[in-house]
């Protein structure tokens, strides 16, 4: 199985409280089984506030509802042995 990798990483992104926030990050195969999200190192699953989705087997993306000053931080995009941050 090769090894996936991040083709495009995470943006930083500013955003003002109240507003949604998107993060996108673009990998080398499709399929990759072990991906995580973190913000300010805490594991993110997909619910509510959090909206993790796929797009067409390769892009990975993390939408942050209704954001609050709490969520100011650093938001990681693991694959494997692999990260990226913003």
């Amino acid at each position: 199985e090769p090894d996936v990798t991040i083709v495009s990483g995470l943006k930083d992104t500013a955003v003002s409280e109240g507003d949604d926030v998107t993060f996108r990050c673009q990998l080398s195969h499709e399929g990759a089984r072990d991906v995580e999200w973190k913000l300010q190192d805490v594991a993110l699953q997909n619910n509510e506030m959090n909206e993790i989705s796929m797009e067409k087997g390769k892009i990975h993306t993390l939408t942050l509802r209704k954001v609050t000053e709490q969520d100011i931080g650093t938001v990681t995009f693991r694959v494997g042995p692999h990260t990226s941050t913003a």
